[in-house]
């Protein structure tokens, strides 16, 4: 059956339906004409809903378009990953299967049991989803979801190579540190020295444990009781001390009150939500783990965000960008005063 009709005729990028549609039907069990929606693209893997001829859904995760480095975007990685965690106590979709022939559809991809649930990427989808009096939970779910995940040994789910296991905090400074001297477009001093500061101030490594690395409240699925259904997006998960994931929430959790930059939406500032001190006091509880250093790894993501930023600058300012949905003059202004938040947090 040709999947060439009025309302899956559009053409996606990175979709190759003559050959992907086939290859789905066969290896994930879908059944006749299929309809693709680009779920989440541009800067990171590119996310597509797969609909079939009885309702059944799924996802497919696969790279951008385009050049991409030669470690980014490895979703055969992602994948091992998802399947690892499928037997914990970590909530992740079901996987159906990978595919690393580039042939089929320009590039590897992997495809997942579509997990109906709540994105709340911005405050206005926060309002339409929960009520004020609901929001607390999320909180709690969210946080004890990440204490599930810091819970799991990876040597037992045979996750124990995915990365060194020692020396994280130096290669997360070198990494961004190197991006920055090569992307950036202007000065900004304040990057260089809360490098400075971050490389004089790292804490001992007491814990080891998987860490997502962009564990926040938008990279989640939500029941409608405000349990997570599922933790999203594992591109850049790696072995690691887990503050960093606390120290980078924190920095997403977004207060009504606060009037600094965010690369992404803002839903914590919706009504209802409790603070920052909540999260830290409840991830304590729940794992017996001293938090102590987390205002170092707060302040490690305000600077990866920096670097982040500035990096998306140096794109506009080349004109590579094209229209993505971000404004240039916000991200013009993020680079400095998310740099200058890092100092802050340090000198606090």
């Amino acid at each position: 059956m040709s999947d060439v009709t009025a309302s899956t005729a559009v053409s996606l990028p990175g979709i190759e339906r003559d050959r992907v549609s086939p290859w789905l039907r066969e290896h994930a069990g879908l059944r006749g004409t299929l309809a693709y929606d680009l779920v989440a693209g541009g800067r990171s893997n590119l996310t597509y809903r797969v609909t079939d001829a009885e309702g059944r859904r799924v996802v497919l995760r696969r790279p951008p378009t385009g050049l991409v480095l030669e470690s980014a975007h490895d979703v055969a990685r992602e994948h091992r990953i998802i399947s690892a965690l499928l037997p914990t106590a970590v909530p992740v979709p079901p996987v159906l299967g990978l595919c690393e022939d580039p042939a089929v559809t320009g590039a590897p991809f992997y495809v997942m049991e579509f997990v109906d649930g709540a994105i709340l990427r911005d405050e206005r989808a926060v309002e339409a989803a929960f009520a004020v009096g609901d929001r607390h939970r999320l909180a709690e779910t969210l946080v004890d979801a990440m204490a599930d995940l810091h819970a799991v040994d990876p040597d037992a789910v045979g996750l124990g190579g995915l990365s060194r296991r020692d020396g994280f905090a130096e290669r997360q400074l070198r990494r961004w540190h190197k991006q920055w001297h090569a992307s950036r477009s202007r000065e900004i001093a304040a990057i260089d020295e809360g490098h400075r500061l971050l490389s004089e101030r790292i804490p001992p490594q007491r814990r080891l444990g998987i860490v997502h690395g962009d564990f926040r409240l938008d990279n989640t699925a939500f029941r409608p009781d405000g349990t997570v259904a599922a933790v999203l997006d594992w591109e850049l998960c790696t072995l690691g001390d887990p503050l960093a994931d606390l120290g980078l929430l924190l920095v997403y959790w977004t207060a009504p009150d606060d009037d600094g930059p965010s690369l992404t939406g803002t839903p914590t500032r919706a009504d209802g939500f409790p603070g920052r001190e909540f999260l830290v006091d409840r991830y304590a509880a729940r794992t017996g783990a001293d938090v102590g250093p987390v205002d170092f790894w707060t302040a490690l993501g305000h600077w990866k965000l920096a670097c982040i930023a500035e990096g998306i600058h140096a794109r506009y300012v080349a004109g590579v960008m094209g229209d993505d949905g971000l404004d240039p003059e916000v991200i013009a202004r993020a680079a400095p005063l998310l740099a200058e938040e890092a100092l802050r947090v340090l000198e606090a």
